[in-house]
């Protein structure tokens, strides 16, 4: 992001992406505060410069972008009329755009997740959830979005550059996981914040693939935002014409997480520091938060400052020299850049209208369950430094009629409205893409792709020939 400028009272940023972006003083006060200064120190991507070395962009600039992308938007619906925004609303969508990542941890999703880890151990013991961790670590940590909303609400600075705690509620509902309620307009409004097509995804998947210099997440944002359109009961969705533009946005953000967000090196060196903090956490070592209340209590705190990637790289650095062998080797694995190495992979892309179907990737699961503490044993390595992970499962889309109700309710929203709408010619009201016969992306929508993974962290001196080894023997895990 260049340096920037002032034209009469207003003052102008400059993008990579977007070009200048006209901030208000309010917005400016926000950017000034501590508060949001803090997101210059949490990168983006987390620690895909492990694989791509450009990939070193911020959380500040993404949310500059995004900004910019809503101040589109709202001169869009000003010039078109087919959007009408009080001043109110538009000064609010335009600092929950600006706002909407305050939230995140160090690293981004990377400590937001922890609870989620399943160590090996755990695994092949046939233990199916973390439950016995999380009994003693309370509640689970609260996801960047809720963060988020206790930190505009509750950090004084941001409080007094919006104005008031009215305010700070208003904008933080926008982003935050509840959403607005009252008129059908106000939930539409949200979900340009926050849905399949939305400003946050817009930008991140350009500012990602400028950064990586991987194409894939190149998209037609300005044919998307010229043909959004409103109906009369104020959804917001895109025109037929703009189809092939949706289609492929949708495509561009399943091949960037296949190629960046889900690369071999950095998924599996990112899942080695969820597990070195999910286990110095349930150690009680080095002062990580140990539960959600804790997040709530430091992030409301004089200490957000310091809750940035510096954070976790210092825990790091103090695990290199920890006692316990294991947690040794999963500091140093991060700290000299000694990915895990990956033993074996197994794609598969099946349908989510057969839940519980089997498939090679949950054989090869159950076959690493039932077999690594013995071959653990066998080539004399500490079984907790092999690491079996899975990707979260990557769709085009979701089918409305496939997402639980109580999947929606849990998350105080209706998820249907987070499906990207069209107008089909003709007709007032629009219909969501996955409902369009004609469309890729309906055809598609069923299906979803996801990767199974066994890595190990070993740096021995026979290490070319013991992961040789290794990948001989358990190269037909997938098989039943």
């Amino acid at each position: 992001m260049a340096s920037s400028r002032r034209e009469g009272s207003e003052k102008i940023v400059v993008d990579s992406i977007h070009g200048d972006v006209h901030l208000t003083e309010c917005e400016l006060k926000i950017i000034d505060t501590g508060s949001f200064q803090r997101l210059r120190n949490l990168k983006q991507l987390a620690m895909s410069q492990m694989a791509y070395p450009n990939a070193t962009h911020t959380r500040f600039a993404h949310s500059i972008g995004v900004l910019a992308i809503m101040e589109r938007i709202t001169k869009i619906a000003k010039e078109s009329g087919q959007i009408k925004l009080t001043k109110n609303q538009e000064e609010n969508l335009r600092l929950a755009a600006l706002l909407h990542d305050i939230g995140h941890y160090p690293y981004s999703h990377l400590m937001e997740r922890i609870d989620n880890v399943k160590l090996i151990e755990e695994q092949a013991e046939g233990v199916e959830e973390v439950g016995k961790a999380l009994d003693r670590s309370g509640i689970p940590y609260p996801e960047h979005d809720l963060v988020g909303t206790y930190i505009v609400t509750m950090q004084s600075d941001l409080v007094d550059a919006l104005g008031g705690k009215k305010r700070a509620n208003a904008v933080a509902n926008l982003f935050g996981p509840k959403r607005p309620t009252g008129s059908e307009i106000s939930l539409q409004l949200s979900m340009l914040v926050h849905s399949s097509l939305d400003m946050d995804r817009l930008d991140y998947l350009l500012r990602d693939s400028q950064a990586t210099g991987v194409p894939y997440g190149q998209i037609d944002i300005n044919y998307l935002l010229n043909n959004l359109k409103v109906s009369p009961s104020g959804r917001v969705g895109i025109s037929e014409k703009a189809m092939p533009a949706a289609e492929q946005f949708l495509l561009a953000r399943f091949f960037m997480h296949r190629t960046v967000y889900y690369h071999k090196t950095t998924f599996g060196i990112e899942e080695v520091c969820r597990q070195l903090l999910r286990r110095l956490r349930d150690q009680g070592k080095y002062e990580i938060p140990k539960d959600g209340n804790k997040i709530r209590s430091l992030v409301t705190s004089e200490a957000l400052g310091t809750f940035t990637d510096a954070y976790v790289d210092q825990v790091i650095q103090k695990a290199v020299n920890d006692n316990d062998r294991v947690i040794q080797a999963l500091a140093k694995s991060i700290q000299k850049r000694r990915p895990p190495k990956l033993l074996a992979e197994v794609n598969v892309l099946v349908s989510s209208e057969e839940p519980g179907r089997p498939h090679k990737g949950t054989i090869f699961t159950l076959n690493c369950r039932h077999k690594l503490r013995q071959l653990a044993d066998d080539f004399n390595i500490p079984l907790q430094q092999f690491i079996l992970c899975e990707t979260p499962p990557l769709r085009l889309e979701k089918r409305g009629r496939m997402i639980a109700v109580e999947e929606a309710k849990s998350a105080n929203l209706n998820e249907e409205e987070e499906l990207i709408k069209v107008f089909v010619r003709g007709e007032e009201e629009p219909k969501s893409l996955v409902e369009i016969p004609f469309s890729l992306v309906s055809r598609c929508a069923g299906l979803f792709f996801q990767s199974f993974r066994l890595y190990v962290v070993y740096e021995g001196e026979d290490k070319d020939s013991i992961i040789t080894r290794l990948r001989e023997t358990i190269k037909d895990w997938d098989k039943g």
